[in-house]
């Protein structure tokens, strides 16, 4: 009988060659998904990991031209793999000169301070 691996959080019995090739699929999809982010935003995008706990790893990506957006690994290690395969810079908090990358527009205002700026109702 093959010997699995059981992971204590789930409890899923999962053979660890098995895990090992899903996790660097997800991986691959991630890294093509942020080369499709960057190319698409001037060619070039850097990222910082945050963790969510049992939800995965936030990848906050920013693009050369301030846009930004985020995708969401299974685990810090997938997250890691894909930043990596990527070829972006990673920061270890996103502050300072990174954070002042972002461009915000009208739809992030209003999300974030429209209630208290006068805009529309959060209903």
């Amino acid at each position: 009988m093959a010997e699995t691996e059981v992971d204590e959080q789930t409890g899923d019995g999962e053979r660890p060659s098995r895990r090992a090739a899903r996790d660097e699929r997800r991986a691959a999809r991630l890294a093509q998904q942020i080369g499709a982010f960057a190319k698409r935003h001037g060619g070039a995008a850097e990222g910082q990991l945050a963790y969510l706990g049992q939800a995965g790893t936030r990848i906050v990506l920013v693009a050369q031209d301030g846009d930004w957006g985020d995708l969401v690994a299974p685990s810090h290690d997938v997250a890691l793999k894909a930043v990596e395969k990527a070829g972006i810079t990673v920061h270890e908090a996103f502050d300072g000169e990174f954070a002042a990358k972002v461009r915000t527009g009208p739809y992030e205002w209003n999300r974030m301070a429209g209630i208290q700026l006068g805009g529309p109702a959060n209903e």
